[in-house]
């Protein structure tokens, strides 16, 4: 791989010569020319970057869910060497997989609508070798509660509203890829989610560098620090992504992430742009594509609110107690309390009680009369 690509840095070189001395060529020779004769500096950008939409998916992650939905970036303002932008994104949120919370106890519900906005500002460096970029904006989440991840039933569940401000950095080039954002809950950021759980909303703070294999695949590695959620869910975080332009337009990656709060998480994405740049002549199209052109026109990444979960301190254990032989079907945890009027008493603890069982059921005993 490392040699193929100083190989392809020897003929970057090659051609870069040869437009040096493109006055020495006869017109038509220069008109019959690759798509090596249009080399980065000669781009406009006003053809380049053009308004593009599409769709755009991801499967659960780190406390973020299963989501889809639809994108656009617009360029406002496209000058000699930068860019003005507005990027915008509106997913729709689905439930997480049966057995396994997204953010961490409690199973999310579906189906929400969230949403996105960025307001950025792309520049490239005098030789157009580097892009670099700014970016904020804000962001929402409604978030729908379903039972524990174990199957046990959750109590009095109620749906949250979570908002975020973000801001981010960016800089890109033919090799390399930086990107650091900061992702900033306001508002109500912690909620009660059932009787049992409040969820949080965390303050996200990270850094990813990536390496772009080949101009089609890029590699990244990242760090982040969370905090938030009664303080459950503060530490450090790593992650390594996969990412691969498979046709214009079209882009799938691979997300690994681990941190003490979420653990192990793996998920995945993909991304389609429509965009107007597909029916330009295959020379220009092959000048544009070098990373540094292509990230003037990205969707901005790290746009998701991250959500966790944690124990209610003040939350109490619901209990009912039932005489005689009664059980409703609904009770799974039963004791017997032998007293003066011999009352069968049941309890049910929801999970995260201090004695609940790896199932969230407990066991308890108590004299109650005359129930």
């Amino acid at each position: 791989m490392q040699r193929s690509f100083s190989l392809s840095l020897s003929l970057s070189g090659v051609a870069a010569l040869a437009l040096a001395n493109a006055t020495l060529l006869p017109a038509a020779a220069q008109d019959a020319g690759g798509a090596d004769d249009l080399g980065v500096m000669e781009i406009n950008l006003k053809d380049a970057v053009k308004f593009n939409w599409g769709f755009q998916g991801a499967l659960q992650g780190a406390g973020t869910p299963n989501q889809a939905g639809i994108g656009g970036f617009l360029p406002i303002a496209v000058g000699e060497n930068s860019v003005f932008f507005a990027d915008v994104l509106l997913n729709a949120n689905f439930a997480d997989y049966g057995g396994y919370s997204s953010i961490v106890k409690t199973e999310v519900a579906g189906t929400t609508i969230s949403t996105s906005s960025r307001l950025g500002y792309r520049w490239l460096n005098s030789d157009r070798s580097w892009m670099y970029g700014v970016n904020s904006g804000y962001d929402s989440r409604p978030m729908n509660t379903g039972n524990a991840e174990t199957g046990v039933t959750l109590y009095d569940k109620e749906s949250a509203f979570f908002q975020q401000i973000a801001a981010g950095l960016e800089a890109v080039s033919d090799t390399w890829n930086f990107n650091a954002y900061a992702l900033i809950p306001v508002g109500d950021t912690e909620q009660r989610l059932n009787a049992r759980y409040l969820g949080g909303a965390l303050d996200t703070y990270g850094l990813d560098v990536g390496y772009f294999i080949t101009p089609e695949l890029n590699a990244s590695v990242g760090y982040y620090y969370q905090s938030g959620d009664l303080g459950t869910a503060d530490g450090s975080g790593v992650q390594v992504e996969l990412d691969y332009q498979i046709a214009d337009g079209l882009t799938t990656g691979i997300n690994v992430s681990y941190d003490e709060a979420f653990e192990t998480r793996v998920s995945g994405n993909i991304e389609y742009r429509f965009g107007s740049n597909t029916t330009a002549a295959e020379t220009k199209k092959k000048a544009w594509q070098k990373p540094t052109i292509q990230a003037l026109s990205e969707s901005v990444k790290n746009r998701n609110i991250r959500v966790h979960d944690a124990v209610d301190p003040d939350a109490k254990c619901k209990f009912k107690l039932f005489p005689g032989s009664l059980q409703p079907s609904s009770w799974s945890a039963l004791s017997t309390y032998h007293g003066p009027n011999s009352t069968k008493s049941l309890w049910h603890c929801n999970p995260g009680a201090p004695d609940a069982n790896a199932n969230g059921w407990t066991k308890k005993k108590r004299a109650e009369e005359n129930l």
